[in-house]
């Protein structure tokens, strides 16, 4: 038995396809967040925890380029905004927005576009050349992190002593896995 019914193929509408495919791969890139924002440790003299995010959203950046990465870390804020779990721990909504990590989360944003900016520019082509883009990124995180964080706890040298400072070994060991991990970040979006 043979059907009539029209098959629609996306080949015939290359556009159509371009826009699933950046959904597609903007989607992917706030889940992959998502996923490393529940390896959450929680440090006692620190409001903010110790997560997977930042290794995440350096090597979603640095993969999907300036655009669709800041988009990609736009939808995931916007995921927790409208109640999904996907901040640490499992945290969402606007409650968790107001805290002490808000500053971060906006940072990330400004950090993924910078980030795809400068991997689209070439610097993403080697683990060596690629923790440039990655430490920029990092910096980008932490000013807006702790200036939130400032705002928080009334005390810039409060915010660096609990926002920056018990981080650092951390992030740096994030950047060089996020300049490892890039070769295998570029084979799944290709």
């Amino acid at each position: 038995m043979t059907t009539l019914a029209p098959t629609i193929s996306l080949r015939y509408f290359p556009r159509a396809a371009s826009w699933l495919r950046n959904l597609t791969i903007i989607t992917l890139g706030a889940l992959f967040v998502a996923m490393l924002a529940q390896v959450k440790i929680q440090l006692p003299f620190t409001p903010v925890p110790l997560t997977g995010q930042t290794f995440a959203v350096l090597l979603v950046a640095a993969a999907l380029g300036s655009k669709r990465g800041a988009a990609s870390m736009t939808f995931y804020i916007a995921l927790g905004a409208f109640g999904l779990p996907v901040f640490a721990g499992g945290a969402s909504g606007m409650n968790y927005l107001s805290g002490a990590t808000l500053g971060y989360l906006i940072g990330f944003v400004f950090a993924a576009y910078i980030v795809g900016l400068l991997a689209e520019r070439g610097l993403e082509r080697s683990v060596r050349t690629s923790i440039i883009p990655f430490f920029v990124g990092t910096v980008i995180i932490y000013a807006c992190g702790v200036t939130w964080l400032t705002i928080i706890l009334g005390s810039f040298s409060k915010a660096f002593a609990a926002g920056l400072v018990p981080f650092l070994i951390g992030d740096a060991i994030k950047l060089v896995a996020a300049s490892l991990a890039l070769p295998a970040a570029w084979k799944l979006i290709k």
